[in-house]
Parts: C-alpha cells; sequence; structure tokens
C-alpha cells in the first residue's frame, strides 16, 4: 500500500500499537495519545505521539483494558483509566498517570481491585473527573449500565503519590453508565486519526514519512 492523503503506508500498523481505539490530541504541545485494542491474555498498548510527525515519545501497556486518555491541561501528564469485569462479582481497574517527560507511570487508586474507569475529563489543573463503574453487580441490577462520578482535586497532580486516592475520594453520585460500542469507537478514533494525518500531510515535512520508518529506534518505553 502506498501513501496517500486519506492514511499512511500499510494503515495504521506503523503506529506499533494494533488497533487504534481511543485517541486524545494535545494541539498546544502537539502531541497525540492513542490506546490500541486489548488481546486476550495480553497488555493493551497506550503510546504518545508528536503529532506532527507521528513518532513515538512513549509507550506504555495496561493490563486492563484502557476505557479513556485525557491530557492535563498544563502539566506533562496524561491520564488513563482502565478495567474490566471479572465476570463473576467485581468491576476492577486502574487509573494510571503517565509524566510525560520523565516517563514515570503512576498507579493511582488505594484499592488492591482498583476500580474500571469508564471516563476521564480535566475540569481544570486541579480537578479531574471520573466516571466509573460501580465496585461490583452484588444485587445490583443495573451495574453494568450505571456507575458512579466523582471529581478528584489536588493540587499539583504531578507530586500525586501512589495508590493514594481512596473510596472517599473516589465516592460520588449514581449516573447513567452505558458501555460503548468498541466498533463505534474503533471508527471514531480512525477517523480522528486520519483527520490529523490529512492534516500533517498538506504541511511538507520529511518527518511525516521518515517517522514511520524509524520510530522503533526512537521510542522510549517508559512503563510496563
Amino acid at each position: 500500500m502506498t501513501a496517500s492523503d486519506e492514511h499512511p503506508p500499510d494503515g495504521w500498523a506503523f503506529l506499533g500499537i494494533g488497533d487504534p481505539l481511543l485517541v486524545a490530541h494535545d494541539e498546544r504541545r502537539g502531541l497525540l495519545a492513542v490506546a490500541g485494542t486489548h488481546v486476550h491474555g495480553r497488555t493493551a498498548p497506550v503510546a504518545v505521539y508528536d503529532s506532527r510527525s507521528f513518532v513515538r515519545r512513549a509507550l506504555i501497556r495496561s493490563r486492563f483494558p484502557v476505557h479513556a486518555i485525557a491530557f492535563h491541561p498544563r502539566r506533562p501528564l496524561l491520564a488513563v483509566g482502565t478495567g474490566r469485569y471479572d465476570g463473576g462479582y467485581f468491576f476492577e481497574g486502574e487509573l494510571l498517570l503517565l509524566h510525560l517527560k520523565t516517563g514515570e507511570v503512576t498507579s493511582l487508586i488505594e484499592h488492591e481491585l482498583g476500580r474500571q474507569i469508564l471516563g476521564l475529563e480535566w475540569l481544570d489543573e486541579q480537578s479531574l473527573r471520573v466516571l466509573m463503574a460501580p465496585p461490583d453487580d452484588w444485587r445490583d441490577e443495573a451495574a453494568h449500565e450505571g456507575g458512579n462520578v466523582a471529581v478528584v482535586g489536588r493540587t499539583d497532580w504531578t507530586a500525586i503519590p501512589a495508590r493514594s486516592l481512596n473510596g472517599r475520594d473516589l465516592a460520588g453520585p449514581r449516573v447513567p453508565a452505558p458501555r460503548p460500542d468498541l466498533r463505534e469507537a474503533a471508527q471514531r478514533a480512525t477517523a480522528e486519526l486520519r483527520s490529523l494525518w490529512q492534516a500533517q500531510r498538506a504541511v511538507p515535512s520529511e518527518n511525516l514519512v521518515r517517522g514511520h520508518v524509524h520510530q522503533g529506534d526512537d521510542t522510549q518505553h517508559f512503563g510496563q
């Protein structure tokens, strides 16, 4: 397959994260985060790229499927929400924080099983809105269609300790939380990547094509 204004050579395989599922674009810093699909028995990748050259800058792998990614509005941070239903009782998962300069990955939820994170939104520099599945589905017929929403506030998110978010931090009202269709999510992610690719192809840059060829040597692997 040849390069075009529609998509890069070999589709999106050059991203190295499997099929794209979620995309977050930080226009101010020129960064692009892409989450790939979780493969059963393996990890789910999340990579950060230069949004102009598509050269990869960071790669982490989650042990749970990824449901949400969000760049901090000012700090060099990417929040990653993950999780799954264990098949019998619990909704488990992690809220991860990737420091984009140091490469450090911090798991923030105190509880051993964590929570399945379904949505993330930075309301401002100190406040993160977190949408979660219920802790479990015990006597809860609507557990797979509802959730809880909490706003977690910290003065400096770059200094937040690991496993420091407890039940009080994550307590919040019950809200509707229908689980997204993965096919629709993948289609939205592909459409956004295509739009970014077309926009950058309109600006001459020899790094645009070169990035996917030498990306393996340039990638900084910040977490496992």
